[in-house]
């Protein structure tokens, strides 16, 4: 689990996973999953250990492939090295492997087990794990307030709640997803470039995509002169395509789409489908609480970020809006998961019921 760590944010689609091999109780290969379309696990650990691979025991967090894809099937790969025995954290629920791959190894004489460690691995493919599952990403959300739960000031202004340390986990977390999804306000109001400015992290930005209903983006934002050097989708609605903005945006290389819509807005759930099929599996939503509200509202938030910095505000700008509770007893309900402290911020990190 350790190793596999070392793929996080890296290999998307792809998950993140590691393999150790031993031999005589001594570790000869390690391997953790390279960027899509490269090694997987298996096969960065099984080249590390070459000729002392034979006989020896291979222990991986998820079940080996077992068809063709970017790559050859890794379970074949570990019957070629001859491996001895083969312990698997948890089974792959992809259809394309679904079990084929521990049934190839057995059938090859390996002894084989698994389900190792299932609740600390199945939390560690938690992105993997609803992209397959729930045939669209994992997606977070991120919010940073101050004690009494205001997002911003009597004037909008909300630069800056939270501490320099705990901006940093953002940009962390910015690096883990595929995409961050906003929203046209985020956008004009605060200048947001949404991209990953850490040391350490170089060239992880992730897609950008303004949800945009009525075509409002101003055209000399950030955002929009850096869509050259970082991918940028804006979804608006279908009538708007043609209009000369839009030619302006893609002069600008960005990509402009039309999205389906219902009362007025636009249906999110198609749009984490659409974006599923560009093989995108970690979304983050770092917008306002407008669109964040709607995505809680539609049940599709898996995991929330939220970041209290020990200030009060005062006002009504509030982190949720509309989120379909109209009693208390319909409330939205949320395990929390870890208490974190960043320098006096406390961030705390909830899983959606």
């Amino acid at each position: 689990m350790q190793i596999a760590e070392q793929g996080r944010g890296k290999c998307s689609p792809n998950p993140f996973v590691g393999c150790v091999i031993v031999r005589d109780d001594k570790v000869v290969g390690e391997g953790f999953t390279q960027p899509w379309g490269r090694d997987h696990a298996e096969v960065q650990a099984l080249k590390k250990a070459g000729e002392q691979a034979r006989g020896a025991d291979l222990y991986v967090t998820l079940e080996p492939c077992s068809h063709y894809g970017k790559t050859p099937p890794c379970a074949e790969a570990i019957i070629k090295a001859g491996i001895k025995e083969v312990f698997i954290g948890i089974k792959d629920p992809n259809p394309h492997v679904a079990g084929k791959g521990i049934a190839m190894l057995e059938e090859a004489g390996i002894k084989v087990t698994y389900n190792l460690l299932l609740t600390e691995i199945t939390r560690q493919l938690e992105y993997y794990l609803t992209y397959i599952t729930k045939q669209r990403p994992f997606v977070f959300v991120k919010s940073a307030v101050s004690i009494d739960g205001k997002i911003a000031d009597l004037h909008g202004n909300s630069k800056w709640i939270t501490n320099a340390k705990s901006r940093e986990k953002v940009h962390q977390l910015r690096a883990e997803a595929d995409a961050i999804i906003t929203g046209v306000r985020t956008v004009n109001h605060d200048d947001a470039m949404l991209n990953v400015r850490l040391s350490g992290y170089e060239n992880r930005d992730p897609l950008r995509v303004v949800l945009d209903y009525d075509l409002e983006i101003e055209l000399d934002k950030k955002l929009v002169k850096s869509a050259s050097e970082i991918k940028t989708i804006l979804y608006t609605q279908e009538k708007y395509l043609l209009t000369a903005k839009v030619k302006q945006l893609r002069d600008y290389n960005l990509e402009v789409r039309s999205a389906k819509s219902q009362e007025n807005k636009f249906v999110l759930k198609d749009i984490l489908h659409e974006l599923r099929q560009d093989n995108i599996a970690v979304v983050m939503v770092e917008a306002g609480p407008q669109l964040v509200s709607s995505f809680v509202k539609e049940n599709l938030v898996d995991k929330l970020y939220y970041f209290i910095a020990p200030s009060l505000i005062g006002g009504n700008k509030c982190a949720f809006q509309d989120i379909g509770v109209e009693n208390i007893e319909n409330k939205k309900k949320l395990n929390l998961f870890s208490t974190e402290l960043y320098e006096g911020d406390i961030l705390l990190t909830y899983y959606f019921i």
